[in-house]
């Protein structure tokens, strides 16, 4: 080993819970070189056996990002693998953990590795607050599903109270005739509903103050439907904006992209999203898609436009891509949505400080009352729904014709470049 120390080596870890495989390729040899525990000692240890030529490859698992980070600090380079994209691990006919290791080797050395983007501390934290936020209100729910069942099991009528775990609603529930063990259920799981709400409120308070001193978060919060709770949840996955070259590789990241088929001269044959990438964030960008929806300004024009000929579900999503394209140019302009409404910005930021536990100031006017002023609302209302219709009368004519079944190589050739550089296919209509 000592007379190879100085050449290039590329060394694959087959990472476990309790250890890791090592192989070595060097000089186009890969050979076994044993395994270490995954203790944050003995990972120093195998660390100070790198050198600034090594490079080393591993797959992504749970303690995967601890141990890369401790190898970072001695080898030359370190790359995270994609799982789901190492087809020559994850589609081999024999699959041992040495076999795995020379596989990951032998694939950093030919530079066939799919890297995965590893995250600084800051997004790294920022990443486990939004994941541990989620789990919460999973939890809730799962709470609250049981709550429903045992009023569905006894015939009890719906709640009139908008929410059935309200203040209104929770004296509605305690007036109902439940026989003793299904009072007993429920008391238990409202209590435990009461725990998972002081939990979500100390991490809403948590993220809130990590919202306050980020612009990426103020800038995103700017979009119509987009909250503190969407902007973190985009920010936490994505990371670095700019490591996306053009708005449609972020789209591919969030897994908002269509599945695609095609092969030989035959169309292309498009499918449902990929959902590849953080489903997380891709949910909140949905949710944030229907509440655009519902809010005058271009986003509405466009879900109705794609509404009118797919349907909600579709154009919800549709608008969701539509949201992380504009999330995209936003970051890397610098700047904030055009058609964001001021007093509806400050009153969202205002939202956002209480939550963080600063002081409420009754009686004083702050830079959110003009929200609460009718004629100012009315006003910023209407300038965009000045862009949502000049929105609606740009795309009227974007209807392109398909060619007829039966064409002449010249007009296939016509509809190919107009295809390839962006031309209108139709003509307005006058």
């Amino acid at each position: 080993m000592g007379k190879t120390r100085s050449a290039r080596r590329c060394i694959g870890l087959d990472v476990h819970r309790e250890f890791a495989q090592v192989a070595i390729w060097c000089d186009g040899v890969v050979t076994q070189a044993g395994r270490f525990a995954t203790t944050p000692e003995e990972v120093r240890s195998f660390a100070d056996t790198l050198a600034p030529t090594d490079e080393v490859g591993l797959e992504v698992t749970g303690n995967t990002w601890a141990i890369a980070t401790l190898l970072a600090s001695r080898a030359g380079r370190v790359v995270v693998s994609n799982t789901a994209k190492t087809r020559a691990i994850a589609e081999a006919k024999i699959k041992t953990d040495k076999v795995d290791a020379a596989t990951l080797a032998s694939l950093l050395a030919a530079d066939f590795l799919p890297a995965v983007w590893m995250p600084d501390e800051q997004t790294a934290a920022l990443r486990r607050q939004v994941a541990r936020r989620a789990h919460i209100v999973r939890q809730r729910t799962r709470l609250k599903n049981p709550v429903q069942a045992i009023l569905h099991r006894n015939l009890v009528v719906r709640c009139p109270a908008a929410d059935l775990f309200g203040i209104k609603g929770r004296k509605w529930l305690a007036g109902q005739q439940l026989p003793a063990d299904k009072q007993a259920a429920a008391a238990a799981l409202l209590r435990q509903l009461d725990f998972h709400a002081e939990e979500l409120r100390l991490i809403d308070a948590e993220l809130a103050r990590v919202a306050l001193v980020r612009d990426d978060v103020a800038r995103l919060m700017s979009i119509p439907g987009v909250d503190a709770t969407v902007a973190l949840s985009i920010v936490a996955a994505v990371g670095d904006f700019t490591r996306f070259r053009t708005p449609n590789k972020l789209v591919c990241y969030l897994g908002l992209n269509p599945r695609v088929r095609q092969s030989g001269g035959a169309p292309a044959n498009h499918g449902r999203i990929t959902k590849a990438g953080p489903g997380h964030a891709r949910g909140m960008l949905v949710e944030a898609a229907w509440a655009a929806s519902k809010a005058p300004g271009p986003l509405r024009a466009f879900y109705s436009r794609v509404s009118a000929r797919h349907g909600m579900q579709v154009a919800a999503v549709a608008t969701a891509r539509k949201l992380a394209v504009l999330c995209w140019h936003l970051m890397i302009k610098g700047e904030d949505y055009a058609f964001a409404l001021p007093s509806l910005a400050a009153h969202k930021r205002r939202k956002l400080e209480l939550r963080a536990g600063l002081p409420s100031h009754r009686g004083r006017k702050g830079g959110s009352a003009a929200y609460s002023q009718k004629a100012v609302r009315a006003a910023e209302r209407d300038l965009v729904a000045q862009g949502e219709a000049a929105y609606r009368t740009m795309v009227a004519a974007w209807q392109p014709r398909r060619p007829a079944a039966k064409t002449t190589a010249r007009k296939k050739m016509a509809v190919g470049a107009g295809a390839s550089n962006g031309t209108r296919l139709s003509k307005p209509a006058g």
